[in-house]
């Protein structure tokens, strides 16, 4: 009893240290977990639905989509590719439909991106279908295990925040994938 007792108070201490913003040796734990779990849900939904698309395909059609409309060398930037890379992929998108090319008037060497209305479906129908299996996962948790994760959204929703402010990430990150 009393060792339990020793452990709550210190497992009490610790947290505390980890709110006050003082990292402690718990901290790698939950930073693991926490990165492994993240890494592991996004994996299954990308695993859910990419409309028949490449990760590297979809990746260019979200960045366009969020863009508006946006020039191929700042899109092969964003993305991290090579241009002749980029080309190559905005070629199938455009043979698919899912974007325009239009050229640039004030420059004749490059064009502008647009996403097309069958672009729009195809990003809906993923993010659909995505949403739809992480529904479905949340769904089966125990009533104990979704209230705790609804209290933990506002921490998740923070931190995703601040790590898009860093990398410059697009708002969903769930739409982004992860590898090219």
């Amino acid at each position: 009893m009393a060792r339990d007792a020793d452990s709550r108070a210190g497992t009490t201490a610790a947290r505390r240290d980890r709110t006050s913003g003082t990292a402690t040796g718990d901290d790698a734990e939950l930073v693991a977990r926490l990165r492994l779990a993240v890494g592991r849900i996004a994996r299954k939904l990308r695993q859910h639905g990419s409309g028949g698309l490449t990760l590297t395909q979809l990746s260019a059609l979200i960045t366009v989509e969020q863009s508006s409309s946006i020039r191929l060398g700042d899109l092969a930037t964003m993305e991290g590719v090579a241009p002749s890379t980029l080309s190559r992929i905005v070629a199938s998108l455009e043979d698919a439909g899912l974007v325009t090319r239009t050229p640039d008037p004030s420059d004749r060497r490059s064009s502008w991106m647009s996403l097309t209305d069958d672009g729009r479906r195809v990003i809906d129908v993923i993010r659909n279908e995505r949403t739809l299996e992480l529904a479905r996962r949340v769904a089966a948790l125990d009533a104990d295990a979704r209230a705790t994760l609804y209290d933990a959204l506002p921490a998740l929703e923070q931190l995703a925040g601040e790590i898009e402010g860093d990398a410059g990430a697009p708002d969903d990150v769930s739409d982004r994938p992860a590898s090219r």
